[in-house]
């Protein structure tokens, strides 16, 4: 089965003003069809650039990101993209912040909101369909932007340390609400995260990123069931496989992070 998503040896590197900046260096991944991934490492090792990357908002100056197997040389409605910032529109219910990309594709009214109180729904907002973000939490900000994306049906998500801002407990319910979500609609997820319990939690594989010039540092896997629970997190199979990763993000050599 060819991947859904693909690194090709991809470099990406900046200008600055005496010398060349290199953010990623020869990265070669592949992202299974329906496969949830995340992406951890040390500052600096280019995991939001992977991401931009295979969003198409930015270019690789060398190598190719494949999806599907045709190059991704721009955005597309098949890649949902969620940040850290919830970008919601203010003026706009949750309802309409969650229609706004399928007014844009001219998709009818009916089934327009058919696919917004599907996705509101699937993120467990369906009682706040007519709030303004004002009157949202932090949480349900980030969940209205889920549906937002999910609303559009993407075949991939990819996502940018989503809940970074989020506290501690309602960080947790969120990732249980998007495994749930996740379960149920089956699609691609490259997740980017700095965070390694919040990595092995969520994912099948865990790639781990090593900084300046980033690239792969190791790739682990998590071989743990779904549905994920609480019992796993505090399982020692869990403790084992997290321990793995953090020695791999944070006890690398010193050459390998150097600024």
């Amino acid at each position: 089965m060819n991947p859904k998503i693909s690194f090709r040896r991809v470099s990406r590197t900046y200008p600055l003003k005496d010398s060349v900046f290199t953010a990623l260096d020869e990265v070669d991944l592949d992202i299974g069809d329906e496969e949830f991934v995340t992406v951890v490492g040390p500052s600096g090792c280019g995991k939001s650039t992977l991401l931009s990357l295979a969003a198409g908002l930015t270019a690789p100056t060398g190598g190719e990101v494949l999806v599907d197997g045709e190059p991704a040389t721009g955005p597309g409605p098949d890649r949902g993209v969620i940040f850290q910032q919830y970008a919601l529109f203010p003026w706009l219910t949750v309802r309409g912040n969650v229609e706004f990309g399928l007014k844009l594709a001219s998709v009818p009214r009916a089934e327009r909101r058919r696919r917004a109180e599907h996705a509101i729904d699937l993120v467990g907002l369906s009682d706040f369909a007519d709030a303004l973000p004002k009157t949202l939490s932090g949480g349900m900000k980030q969940r209205c932007a889920i549906a937002r994306a999910y609303a559009v049906n993407p075949r991939v998500l990819l996502m940018d340390e989503p809940f970074g801002a989020l506290d501690a407990l309602t960080r947790v319910r969120l990732q249980d609400r998007l495994l749930d979500t996740w379960s149920r609609e089956r699609r691609t997820v490259l997740f980017v995260t700095h965070d390694v319990d919040e990595a092995v939690y969520l994912a099948r594989r865990v790639v781990v990123m090593a900084a300046r010039p980033g690239r792969i540092h190791s790739v682990v896997d998590v071989d743990l069931p779904y549905p994920r629970t609480e019992a796993i997190r505090l399982s020692p199979e869990f403790a084992r496989i997290r321990n793995t990763v953090w020695q791999a993000v944070y006890h690398q050599s010193p050459a390998a992070s150097a600024l």
